[in-house]
């Protein structure tokens, strides 16, 4: 860039004018400038000298090639001339040849003269036709000449293996380049026709003659041309094999090479094979064809005498007429006899053969089968098998020709192809789970970290949230709750698997629960619809009927291996929920491990991550319906068996039931999930007892006067009847507990906040008496160290009243009623006790005095019956429906204050008020008339007819609207006893 600035500033200045230069610039400008041209003058002496240098080269090499061009055509002018002259004697010569014809009779030399230049012009002539030949991929004809020209040698005493003088190569020296050239076309003959013997796209005919050409250019036996045809065969199953692979074109591979199998034992049937004397030929079976082309070629058979290889080719030629009558009916022979091969060494070597191949095969299938990656493909690649062997030009008289060359059927795909098959789908059904098993493992840790990571101060998204508090999502409303087509579908009409955002709800199945089981379901899917295509379609009878009708005619059964492909896919779907199942219990007890121990673990984040676990393993089966179609089949194939269970179920206990394979291992995966939702339940439920259990167990052996007086509630004071001494009655007070004290309460209470705070309608049952039963456990274990302590007698403790052990007797007795499931208990007048609790309950009466426990009892349980009809629903699942006293056929005492709302006598029309029945409106039929009737109310409840009264307002609806005929959901058990109770609180607050 300097040197082309420099030169630009030249060319501005006039450097022609010195005095100028000197005018405008100083001296160092003027040196400046002197030196800059100094510099460019250099320059382009440089540049010249690189020029002519390069040029000169060019230079030299174009005089030498003129030189050489001058030269030949020097030479070329030359030969022009002398062939000028030797045309000139030619010709002269040729018009004293035409004087010395007019004699008829030519002297014997000159025949035999012309016969040889006859030979020689044919000699001359056969390479090209050779060539032609060979172009036409007419090997035999090229064959036929290239022996014609081997006896033209012979003829002409050609052969410079000989030691004798050859007087014609002497005179003619091109014959030696021609002799040279014949050598080659054996070697070139015997290669393409092994090449052919490659191609399967090649008719018989055209192996016959490549087969005919082999045997006489290597004066071959029958025996060895079938021995080139199987290895060049066996040579285009392993090239076929080891084609580059382009995933589509596997399953030409495959197909091509069944065609390939099937046209070599087509083609050895055709080819080698002999009918026995006396068998007719069939038609439609060719066979021996190889035999008649050679009795063809070599004359043996009376169409093919006097049949020569230049027969009608050069007939029309002038000097064909001189060609002797050897060369004229020329006909290649074979030293040897063509004998017809047996028929066992022919079955022998097939077989042999074909031992061989089968691993070759095997070994070539199973490397082009690992780059098919679908069992989609898999399904394409057999179909498209099946479709080629039952054509009917493949599987013509197939059964004829293997039952004449290998003694036995051979069976492409039941010997050959469907276990290779199976293997793959093996590996790909493997693969495919595992692949399912890792992402729903790093799912799980994935969900498992966002609810650990989300705390209730971050901004987490809602599903978060929800999960954190099941209530909050329970008591939500959403677009999604109802499908948008509720208002005219009917129920039975909807899909198999819609579902709406109520029925997951009233499952307890959490946003975050529902995402993972559908990412779950989409895998399966993806899997279980790849997997489909390689089982039957459509309906079962249908398919029967098909393949009944078409046995005889299609070439195997496709679905014959059906069955084993479905407990595949049963194998490993079992093993990936297994996998699942897993990876769940180990982070339960990981998180057991950590919460255990720990009085904040009701606030900790890991039981969030324990109930999500459990939830999901709840909810895994019925949200991942794809999962039941992996381990049952087809929704169509499994309700039979479910209905044919349900069936059996009801022919009795004492006969056995026939469980399906695939039923037995789907309870058994529902079973391994119902384990592992029980396990997180239990963690979860153990935390809370602890927890509950801790706080419940301080404030009861809080000691001091305080605490027992802030513990302490209200009490019923009664006026009992005696008889004295003398006969007349004497009225006493007493005083008795009729609530329980404020800590068992808030026992209570927190136990079912906990317990619907986490969806506890959807808690499994067994969870929720192992909870109650922990409770109760807990209870009396806190009610024995209470007691420990007082026979201990410690200084300064709060000493143990009557009035207390009262209200810790009623408190127990309560506690033991709420906590313990009906079901537990034996149903009699009055529940058997634990022993613990028949101890505790004896050492507490044992602070009573005797003859006040007696008078007390009676309204001791009186009082306690009815705080748990009061709170029954109150405390809602923790008492459980069976626990909830729904009878309305006790009668109410007259000196009792009645403090509870009255039954209505009909079912009002407003559905959501909370209202129950009677057991006269349970007995009358839904077909009389509506009619309205006075309820009959003791006398003692006439303070209800206050209109100030809490349950005067349901009185008079009831009076004014009664529908008899319309069932309500306030029918049952659970809810009718939420009219009473809610009552009691109301009027009890």
């Amino acid at each position: 860039m300097a040197a082309g600035a420099t030169s630009a500033a030249l060319k501005r200045l006039d450097l022609r004018d010195p005095a100028a230069l000197f005018e405008t610039h100083g001296t160092e400008e003027i040196r400046g400038l002197e030196r800059q041209v100094r510099a460019e003058i250099e320059h382009k002496k440089e540049e010249l000298r690189q020029m002519v240098g390069e040029r000169y080269r060019d230079l030299i090499e174009a005089a030498d090639t003129i030189g050489q061009m001058r030269c030949c055509a020097e030479g070329l002018v030359d030969a022009v001339k002398a062939t000028d002259q030797y045309c000139a004697r030619l010709r002269q010569a040729g018009s004293a040849a035409a004087r010395a014809s007019k004699d008829p009779q030519l002297q014997p030399s000159q025949e035999k003269f012309y016969s040889m230049a006859a030979q020689i012009k044919l000699l001359l002539e056969i390479p090209e036709k050779i060539w032609s030949a060979m172009e036409a991929s007419q090997y035999l004809h090229a064959t036929q000449l290239y022996l014609l020209c081997c006896h033209l040698h012979s003829l002409l005493q050609l052969d410079s293996s000989g030691s004798r003088y050859s007087p014609i190569l002497s005179r003619f020296p091109i014959l030696i380049r021609q002799v040279a050239a014949a050598s080659h076309f054996r070697s070139t003959i015997l290669h393409e026709s092994k090449m052919l013997l490659k191609c399967q796209a090649m008719s018989d005919q055209a192996v016959a003659e490549a087969l005919c050409s082999i045997m006489l250019l290597e004066e071959s036996s029958p025996r060895q041309a079938l021995t080139d045809f199987l290895l060049a065969r066996k040579a285009a199953i392993q090239k076929l094999l080891n084609q580059p692979h382009h995933g589509a074109g596997i399953k030409a591979q495959i197909c091509s090479l069944v065609e390939l199998l099937a046209t070599t034992l087509n083609q050895a049937h055709a080819l080698f094979y002999t009918l026995p004397e006396g068998l007719l030929p069939d038609p439609s079976l060719p066979c021996g064809l190889l035999f008649s082309t050679l009795e063809t070629i070599t004359g043996q058979h009376p169409a093919g005498k006097g049949t020569g290889v230049l027969q009608g080719e050069m007939k029309l030629c002038s000097w064909f007429r001189h060609l002797p009558a050897s060369i004229v009916t020329f006909q290649p022979a074979l030293r040897t006899l063509a004998h017809p091969i047996s028929q066992e060494y022919l079955q022998d070597t097939l077989q042999q053969w074909a031992h061989m191949c089968n691993e070759d095969i095997k070994n070539g299938i199973t490397n082009l089968l690992m780059y098919v990656k679908s069992m989609k493909g898999l399904a394409g690649i057999r179909d498209a098998m099946w479709e080629l062997l039952t054509n009917e030009s493949t599987s013509h008289s197939w059964d004829v020709i293997c039952r004449r060359l290998l003694e036995k059927p051979l069976l492409f795909w039941e010997d050959l192809m469907q276990q290779l098959f199976l293997d793959r789908l093996q590996t790909l059904t493997k693969e495919g789970f595992d692949s399912i098993s890792t992402s729903s493992k790093e799912l799980l840790v994935s969900a498992l970290q966002e609810l650990e990571s989300s705390t209730s101060n971050s901004t987490s998204s809602k599903h978060i949230y929800f999960e954190h508090n099941m209530s909050a999502f329970l008591w939500s409303e959403s677009p999604n709750d109802l499908p948008s087509d509720a208002a005219w579908v009917p129920v039975a009409n909807r899909g198999q698997f819609a579902g709406s955002g109520l029925s997951m709800k009233a499952q307890a199945v959490s946003p975050c629960v529902q995402n993972f089981c559908s990412a779950l379901d989409s895998k399966l899917k993806v899997k279980l619809d790849d997997l489909l295509a390689y089982l039957p379609s459509g309906d079962s009878s249908l398919s029967k009927d098909v393949s009944l009708t078409q046995a005889k005619t299609c070439a195997f059964d496709r679905y014959a291996d059906a069955g084993t492909v479905q407990e595949m896919l049963r194998t490993h779907s079992v093993a990936c929920i297994r996998h699942v199942a897993d990876c769940i219990r180990a982070e339960l007890q990981s998180i057991e491990e950590a919460v255990r121990g720990q009085q904040a673990a009701l606030s900790a984040v890991k039981l969030h991550a324990v109930l999500f676990m459990a939830r999901l393993c709840q909810s895994l089966g019925e949200l991942c319906p794809h999962l039941k179609q992996c381990i049952l089949g087809k929704p169509g194939s499994s309700e039979k068996p479910a209905r044919d269970s349900r069936a059996l179920k009801k022919q009795g206990k004492g006969k056995t039931q026939e469980v399906l394979p695939a039923q037995a291992q789907w309870q058994e995966a529902k079973e391994l999930l119902l384990q592992q939702s029980l396990l997180g339940h239990r963690v979860w439920s153990s935390a809370v007892v602890r927890v509950l259990a801790h706080g419940f167990t301080q404030s009861l052996l809080s000691d001091d006067a305080g605490s027992v007086l802030a513990t302490a509630t209200s009490w019923d004071e009664l006026e009992i009847q005696e008889e004295a001494e003398s006969g007349s009655s004497i009225t006493s007070k007493i005083r008795l507990p009729a609530q329980p004290s404020w800590y068992v309460q808030s026992f209570l209470f927190s136990l079912c906040q906990e317990i619907n705070r986490v969806g506890g309608h959807a808690l499994p049952k067994v969870t929720l008496q192992e909870m109650l039963k922990s409770c109760m456990v807990q209870v009396v274990a806190a009610y024995e160290k209470l007691l420990e302590e007082k026979d201990m007698k410690k200084e300064g403790a709060f000493p143990m009243t009557q009035n207390r052990a009262l209200q810790l007797l009623y408190d127990l007795r309560y506690l033991n009623i709420v906590l313990t499931a009906k079901g537990e208990e034996v149903k009699s007048s009055r529940s058997k006790q634990d022993s613990r609790i028949e101890k505790v309950a004896d050492s507490l009466e044992a602070f009573i005095d005797p003859f006040d426990l007696d008078v007390f009892t009676p309204h001791l349980n009186s009082n306690l019956n009815r705080l748990v009809q009061r709170t029954s629903v109150l405390f809602g699942l923790v008492t459980g429906t069976e626990n909830q006293f729904t009878s309305r056929s006790s009668s109410f005492n007259s000196q009792e204050p009645h403090n509870i709302l009255p039954l209505a006598s009909s079912q009002i029309r407003f559905g959501l008020l909370p209202l129950s029945m009677t057991s006269t409106r349970k007995a009358k039929s839904s077909g009389r008339s509506i009619e309205s009737e006075p309820q009959v109310v003791p006398p003692a409840l006439s303070r209800a007819d206050d209109p100030t009264h809490p349950g005067s307002l349901f009185r008079q609806l009831v009076s004014e609207e009664d529908d008899s005929s319309t069932p309500s959901l306030f029918t049952l058990g659970w809810l009718s006893s939420m009219t009473k109770s809610h009552g009691d609180i109301a009027i009890s607050l």
